[in-house]
């Protein structure tokens, strides 16, 4: 179906939505909910999920990051004809280890306005609650490399500049990462932290090596948000 064509000046919205917490939500990014022509979703059944919970009835269209690339043409054709797009990924902010990157960058080149909502932070959130942020910047790398020599390597290059480093990591290969990762951390304090801004939210703290054992013998749900000290 061709986009419907708008008097208005496309734009594109990055949204940030909660990570745990609905409350966490800002009443701007809940008012570039309703008031945009359709939002873009990492995964519209999530989506769609965050919409009933608000109360809003609008047209959600799917951008998962395999298919990234691909989809960016038409979402473009949409505000080059004038759309206001809101773009938001499952938790967090699009393009922050999420999809949305392609989209931006391609808004931008075409000259459509790019806002940012600003918002839930699991980087921000571990950070702050790890006590080892030591109030000046941080090093995050994402998602690490499974490669066990590569991931060295590239903790090795952060943890160089003298700064706090914090990464992601699923549930299923915390353990793994935290004991490949051991002859580089040693006993440089470390925290992880689950379940942000949810009712169990918690902060496990120790070395690579305790915490690769309590997570071997008892695995965490979800995604983890690791925070390395300085």
């Amino acid at each position: 179906m061709p986009a419907m064509v708008s008097d208005a000046p496309g734009r594109l919205s990055v949204v940030a939505t909660p990570i745990g917490n609905l409350e966490d939500l800002t009443r701007r990014a809940e008012r570039a909910l309703r008031d945009c022509d359709a939002v873009v979703a990492e995964d519209s059944r999530r989506t769609r999920s965050l919409l009933r919970a608000l109360g809003i009835d609008k047209a959600v269209l799917s951008l998962p990051a395999f298919d990234e690339a691909r989809r960016v043409p038409a979402l473009l054709e949409r505000l080059k004809c004038g759309q206001h797009l809101a773009i938001c990924t499952d938790a967090g902010t699009p393009t922050v280890s999420d999809p949305g990157s392609r989209l931006v960058a391609a808004a931008v080149e075409a000259g459509v306005t790019v806002t940012v909502l600003p918002g839930p932070s699991a980087v921000t959130a571990a950070l702050a609650g790890s006590g080892l942020g030591g109030g000046g910047g941080f090093v995050f790398l994402g998602f690490p490399a499974r490669s066990p020599g590569k991931l060295r390597r590239g903790l090795e290059a952060a943890l160089g500049l003298g700064l706090p480093v914090v990464l992601f990591e699923a549930a299923n290969r915390l353990a793994r990462t935290l004991e490949a990762a051991e002859t580089v951390l040693g006993e440089r304090p470390i925290t992880v932290a689950r379940e942000l801004t949810k009712v169990h939210e918690t902060f496990h703290r120790g070395t690579a090596r305790e915490l690769a054992d309590r997570f071997r013998s008892q695995p965490p749900r979800g995604e983890c948000t690791i925070v390395i000290g300085a």
